[in-house]
C-alpha cells in the first residue's frame, strides 16, 4: 500500500495569538513539508485546488512543480484538479510539462470538486455542474491517448487535430477519477477503467463498501485488466507521540476550518463531541499515535477490501511546523512500513 500527504496550503490564524501565517511563510512551509515527505520514504504528496482567500492552492501544478526540484523520488498529484471549471489541454500541459520536470513523478486526480468556487470565477454554470465534467473528462482522456484530436463539444472551442504538446515523460500519465459519495461516479471510474480515489471526510470507511463493490463491478462488466484496478482513500488525519498529543494538535485547525466552513454552507458549528467520535474507531479520522493510525488504516483497507494508497490531509494542524514535521516522520517511518507489512495479505491472496 502507498502511503502520503494532501494539502490545500491553508492559510489559518494562530488560535493562542489570533495571527494570521503570512502566504509566503505558508508556501514555504509547504515545500518543506513534501521535501520531507520525500525524505522518510512516503510515496505520494497531492496538492489540493481551491480559489479562496484561506488557501493557496489555486495553481497546484506549479507548486509541485517546485516540490519536484526538491525531491527525489516522491510521487507528485493533485488533489482533485477541478477538471469541469477547466480547460483539459490546459491541465494535460501543465502535467505533461510536471512529468517531465519530475522524470514522470506526476499524476492526476480529477473530480468535479466538493468546492464550486470555480465555476462562476472561470464562467461556469452551475446548473452544468454534471455535464461539464462528463465532456471535459472525455477529452483529457483522449489528449493523454493521441496527441492530435478530432473532437467537438459543448463547452469548449472544437479541436481539429491541433498538435497538444508536450507529451508527458511517462507512457500514460496517471488520471485518478476523484469521488465523495456519488454513486455513478463510482460506477464511471470503473467503465472508464480509471483509478479511483475516495474522499472519505466523514462518517465510517465500511458505509464505503457497497460503492467500492460498484466501482468493482463496473471496472469487471467492462472488461478491464482486474491487476491494474486501483483504489485510494483520501481522509483526515495527525500522528502524534500519543493519541492525546495527535488530537491536541489537530482539533484547533479543523475546528476553524470546519466552522468557515459550515457558515458558508448553512452547516451548523462542528463540536468536540463529533471530533471525538471522528477520531473513534467507528469514525473517519486517522488521528492519534502511530499504532492507533496502523490500526485505523488496516482497519479500513479491510473494510473496504483492499486499498492501494491512503493519503493523509493534515493542513489543519499546519501552523504548529514542529508537531507537522514530527507527524510527516512518524508517518513515514513508523506508519507506513508497518502497515505495508500488514496489508501484504493482498498480495499473498
Amino acid at each position: 500500500m502507498e502511503i502520503g500527504i494532501d494539502s490545500f496550503a491553508m492559510l489559518l490564524t494562530d488560535p493562542a495569538t489570533g495571527r494570521l501565517q503570512s502566504a509566503a511563510d505558508r508556501m514555504a512551509s509547504v515545500l518543506a513539508e513534501v521535501e520531507l515527505a520525500d525524505q522518510v520514504g512516503l510515496d505520494v504528496f497531492g496538492m489540493g485546488e481551491h480559489h479562496r482567500a484561506n488557501a493557496l492552492d489555486s495553481a497546484p501544478a506549479i507548486i509541485l512543480a517546485a516540490a519536484a526540484a526538491r525531491t527525489k523520488s516522491i510521487r507528485l498529484t493533485s488533489a482533485v484538479t477541478v477538471l469541469g471549471a477547466a480547460d483539459p489541454v490546459r491541465v494535460f500541459q501543465d502535467f505533461a510539462t510536471l512529468d517531465l520536470i519530475s522524470r514522470g513523478r506526476a499524476e492526476l486526480v480529477v473530480g468535479r470538486g466538493s468546492s464550486v468556487d470555480a465555476y462562476p470565477l472561470f464562467g461556469f454554470d452551475l446548473r452544468d455542474y454534471d455535464a461539464l465534467f462528463v465532456e471535459k473528462l472525455e477529452l483529457l482522456l483522449k489528449i493523454r491517448a493521441n496527441p492530435r484530436v478530432d473532437w467537438q463539444g459543448r463547452f469548449r472551442p472544437s479541436l481539429k487535430g491541433e498538435g497538444i504538446y508536450p507529451r508527458p515523460y511517462q507512457h500514460d500519465l496517471p488520471i485518478w477519477l476523484g469521488v465523495g459519495g456519488t454513486p455513478g461516479s463510482f460506477a464511471r471510474a470503473g467503465t472508464l477503467g480509471l483509478p479511483l480515489m475516495i474522499a472519505i471526510i466523514g462518517g465510517s470507511f465500511d458505509r464505503f463498501r457497497p460503492l467500492v463493490e460498484l466501482y468493482r463491478d463496473a471496472w469487471r462488466d467492462a472488461g478491464h485488466d482486474p491487476d491494474k484496478q486501483k483504489i485510494g482513500v483520501h481522509a483526515l488525519g495527525f500522528v502524534a507521540e500519543t493519541d492525546k498529543a495527535a488530537k491536541e494538535a489537530f482539533f484547533p485547525g479543523w475546528f476553524q476550518m470546519f466552522t468557515e466552513a459550515g457558515k458558508e454552507r448553512g452547516w451548523p458549528p462542528p463540536t468536540e463531541a463529533q471530533f471525538e467520535h471522528m477520531c473513534s474507531p467507528n469514525g473517519a479520522f486517522l488521528v492519534g499515535s502511530p499504532q492507533t493510525v496502523e490500526d485505523r488504516i488496516v482497519a479500513a483497507d479491510k473494510a473496504l477490501g483492499g486499498v492501494s494508497r491512503f493519503t493523509f490531509q493534515m493542513s489543519t494542524a499546519a501552523l504548529d511546523n514542529d508537531a507537522m514535521r514530527r507527524s510527516i516522520e512518524l508517518l513515514g517511518t513508523e506508519v507506513a512500513p508497518n502497515v505495508r507489512k500488514a496489508t501484504a495479505w493482498r498480495q499473498s491472496a
